[in-house]
């Protein structure tokens, strides 16, 4: 049997979540009225059945997001809300919190959020015996990594391919707690990784003075597709919930095509997920949307710097260099690819992100509604792309279509049209009609495929069409018109009523957990969870971080992302050139909001703790070993 293999592209609301299904999107991930990782992308059970059925209508999936870590005094809502989504044709829940593995649920779907520390393969092999059918893969393995997990189970493992990273482990990151007060597992995630940062070291010197240390580029492992799914990746996750519907929709069009590529070289082993095909009025690019630069990040392993430090914000698709300044403009190569209205971001005088908005390209001058002094040979890149942007906005920049057959026959009293469609699914509609003979001899057939041809709106291209009649009669264009109607329009409502829900009924187990003793990382935050835990074994379980913070003492984020490393100070990978080492211990800091940092070579890992915390610093030469005390 041939895989599927799966697009999922992130629907902010309705409206986005259509557009990605239009743009070639096999399912979407959606947040509901509450419960989710993105307070700010929540939307009403009505819409979210009216998502599941447009989505439906072309064999694709709808997710929800229920992703935060629940109180005590919010089960039995969280349970209700469970049971609408299911009422309402969800396909499956996205969760961290353990505690809905506990609940009274019906039989849907579970996926296990990247939240839920998916990160070596025990861990994901005990979820899929506990019941859960997928895995959100944290961001951070390489490909041997998943091709590890992937050989230790059958679960399905989904990966992010496309979008923000979190520099922090998943679900481990509790910066905006100790930075306000606001909790990331919550859905109120201050973004802390997006913040200015001083880097001081050891001796009080400030290395650094202002830049965002913390903050990463993209991601981009769209020429990864095809090493993912050797490595067992069924689903490639588009990140981007509070992204705009441009990016939606390039992105997943650019992924999809991408995909579609590879499915077509590798028909006997995938398939493509849902039905249709999309057809573009636009040429999909990934730089042409929100980013601040790609990165790999460490599917390949570590391998090259992913830090962006000039700005948290959108630095766009690379144009060229300044070649001359003129008084009221520049010349930039390659400027013809620029229109009136398009955003630049450059790097200015100072070392500081910058940036202007074209007004006008005269006699090959680029002028900006403000001018600002640069120095010749600034890289000059377009963070946002006005023509593009309003091609992509067009309802008809992706329209998808769902291939069909139609068959046109006489009966006794009249005429019939069947319509098959690509999955099988037909209808069926007679009209009683007067045979009469055409007063020419022309044909009438094929004047009535021209007719049947014309899909109009409908979801649905005609791929073929048959007419079978045993003499040359006559028919009013209208009724040829009106029986297509009708037929296509009740193929919709078939479609979406044989679509096949995948169901699954959770099972309580106790097999072992892979480790007995939780700390606070596990974000066990109510009584269910904790039940769920002590039946597989665990014997010792640390409240979540967010019911027992003291503050200025505890670690608050762990992550692949090192400080060092982009400094080129790595005592691991560069060695040879990094010349005198650190004074520690680093601290950021930010306002009144200070950081120390500690480095972990040996498993690769740097975590931040607040400030008053007691640490013990080990020399990185004696933690790889190269010597000891």
């Amino acid at each position: 049997m041939r895989k599927k293999i799966e697009i999922l592209s992130p629907a902010k609301n309705l409206i986005q979540g259509m557009a990605a299904i239009n743009a070639g999107a096999d399912a979407v991930y959606i947040g509901a009225p509450q419960f989710g990782a993105r307070t700010n992308a929540t939307n009403s059970v009505e819409d979210i059945a009216e998502m599941v059925r447009y989505a439906h209508l072309f064999k694709a999936q709808v997710f929800v997001v229920i992703n935060t870590i629940l109180y005590d005094d919010e089960l039995n809502q969280c349970k209700k809300l469970i049971h609408e989504l299911y009422d309402i044709g969800v396909d499956a829940l996205i969760v961290q919190d353990m505690a809905i593995m506990e609940m009274d649920l019906p039989p849907i779907v579970i996926h296990a959020s990247t939240q839920a520390n998916n990160r070596d393969p025990k861990h994901v092999k005990f979820l899929a015996d506990a019941g859960m059918k997928r895995a959100v893969l944290a961001r951070e393995l390489n490909l041997d990594q998943v091709r590890e997990i992937s050989e230790a189970t059958d679960i399905e493992l989904e990966f992010f391919v496309s979008g923000a990273l979190c520099v922090s482990f998943s679900g481990n990151c509790y910066m905006s707690i100790a930075g306000g007060e606001r909790s990331a597992n919550r859905g109120s995630c201050a973004q802390n990784c997006r913040l200015p940062y001083q880097l001081i070291d050891g001796t009080g010197k400030t290395l650094i003075a202002n830049s965002h240390l913390l903050s990463i580029k993209d991601l981009d492992l769209s020429d990864q597709l095809p090493n993912l799914i050797e490595a067992g990746v069924c689903s490639f996750k588009i990140e981007g919930r509070l992204k705009d519907i441009v990016y939606v929709k390039n992105n997943t069009s650019f992924l999809r095509k991408k995909l579609d590529a590879f499915l077509e070289a590798n028909t006997e082993k995938y398939q493509k997920a849902s039905s249709g095909r999309t057809f573009y009025n636009f040429e999909p690019e990934m730089d042409r949307s929100f980013n601040r630069g790609y990165t790999d990040y460490f599917v390949n392993k570590r391998k090259e710097k992913i830090g962006n430090w000039e700005s948290p914000k959108s630095q766009g698709q690379y144009i060229g260099k300044v070649l001359e300044i003129k008084a009221n403009g520049y010349i930039i190569e390659n400027y013809e690819k620029l229109n009136n209205g398009d955003g630049l971001y450059f790097i200015n005088a100072d070392g500081e992100a910058d940036g202007a908005q074209i007004n006008i390209i005269f006699n090959n001058i680029v002028i900006p509604n403000t001018f600002k002094p640069l120095p010749v040979g600034t890289l000059i890149y377009r963070n946002s792309d006005a023509e593009f942007n309003k091609m992509v906005e067009k309802e008809n920049s992706a329209v998808r279509k769902i291939g069909v057959k139609l068959y046109f026959t006489e009966t006794a009293d009249g005429f019939q049209l069947k319509a098959i469609d690509e999955d099988g699914h037909q209808n069926t509609v007679s009209m009683q009609a007067e045979k009469v003979l055409a007063n020419s001899a022309e044909s009438v057939i094929p004047n009535i495929k021209k007719n049947l041809a014309k899909t109009g709106n409908t979801p649905f291209i005609v791929d073929d069409i048959e007419v079978e009649f045993s003499g040359n009669w006559f028919l009013p264009i209208s009724k040829v018109n009106e029986i297509r109607r009708e037929v296509l329009e009740q193929l919709v409502d078939i479609r979406v009523k044989e679509y096949h829900r995948e169901t699954f009924q959770i099972q309580k187990t106790d097999h072992p957990y892979p480790v007995q003793k939780l700390d606070y990382t596990y974000n066990v935050s109510n009584k269910l969870a904790r039940a769920f835990y002590k039946r597989h074994g665990v014997t010792e379980i640390e409240k979540a971080f967010e019911l027992q913070w003291d503050p200025g003492k505890a670690r608050v984020m762990t992550t692949k992302y090192c400080v060092k490393y982009e400094l080129g100070k790595c005592a691991r990978f560069q060695r040879e050139t990094m010349g005198e080492k650190l004074v520690e211990p680093l601290t950021l800091k930010h306002g009144e909001n200070e950081y120390k940092l500690k480095f972990n070579c040996k498993p690769c890992e740097m975590e931040i703790w607040e400030k008053d915390a007691e640490l013990e610093f080990e020399d990185e030469d004696e933690q790889l070993g190269w010597f000891s005390k």
